[in-house]
């Protein structure tokens, strides 16, 4: 249950974008006690790359089902290629990689080839009946390639990790994704290889576990994540912004603000959770 009174934490993460000129959104969640607290966290705002969680869950619940295999050749079709996101745009059309690569590469630099070609096997259908199922009212996937049409809340993507990483452990949360806890452990893997970490990692202590997924579009920066202290997981952060300015007042970039934001939320949470 969320909790109704603002905590400490929640104060003091407020404090930090209270004073900027664009919207935040987040949603946090102790993993060792179960507290939650959020800001704005069901207003619904453009889920950019985070969405690609999702999409990740949806493909590894087809390989439960023994619809979809992590070892079969998947090709990337060559119309793919022209995009402006992840490595493939970069390489020869039509390449051809297993699915674990391919949902990889979705994640750790957030391809956009490789996005678009699982959706074509899994179907946007698919994965919003993924998140409807799993109580994720504020979620849609309506294009398959990005843009703003595609939403989420940052308490949508709270619960989405939050049964990810309970379901490594308990089948019956990996059930409600239709994985079993070794997909979702293969799901973690994968987020824990993120190349993309000037937002939530930036400030934590070298070596920090962290699974996460970012996502970017015109005004929005985002992260979505589990923080671990050691091998065990200790709270989920979910950071959404939108309205970015390209400047702030004092010069600084919006995108380093924001940026700066999202890596300085994840440092409070962590030190208050070392309490």
């Amino acid at each position: 249950m969320a909790i109704t009174t603002r905590s400490p934490l929640a104060a003091r993460l407020d404090a930090l974008c209270d004073p900027l000129p664009f919207h935040v959104g987040w949603y946090f969640k102790d993993l060792r006690d179960g507290t939650e607290a959020d800001r704005a966290g069901d207003v619904v705002v453009a889920s950019a790359s985070t969405r690609k969680v999702a999409i990740l869950v949806t493909a590894l619940a087809a390989v439960a089902r023994g619809d979809l295999s992590l070892d079969a050749p998947v090709r990337i079709p060559p119309e793919y290629h022209h995009n402006d996101s992840g490595v493939l745009q970069h390489m020869t059309p039509g390449i051809t990689l297993p699915l674990r690569d391919v949902l990889m590469l979705m994640i750790i630099v957030s391809d956009t080839a490789c996005t678009a070609t699982t959706i074509d096997l899994v179907t946007l259908d698919g994965v919003n009946a993924l998140c409807a199922t799993l109580g994720m009212r504020g979620t849609a996937h309506r294009q398959p390639m990005g843009g703003k049409e595609n939403v989420t809340t940052p308490r949508d993507m709270g619960l989405l990790l939050d049964t990810i990483v309970r379901g490594t452990n308990d089948a019956g949360f990996a059930a409600r994704i239709g994985c079993t806890p070794e997909l979702c452990a293969v799901a973690l893997d994968i987020m824990g290889r993120q190349k993309l970490r000037t937002r939530l990692p930036s400030q934590l202590p070298e070596g920090t576990r962290i699974a996460h997924k970012t996502g970017t579009g015109k005004g929005v920066f985002n992260d979505a994540g589990i923080v671990y202290r050691g091998d065990a997981p200790a709270f989920i952060l979910a950071a959404y912004t939108n309205g970015v300015p390209l400047e702030l007042p004092d010069r600084t970039p919006g995108f380093a603000a924001a940026a700066s934001l999202i890596g300085t939320l994840a440092r409070t949470a962590f030190d208050e959770t070392r309490r």
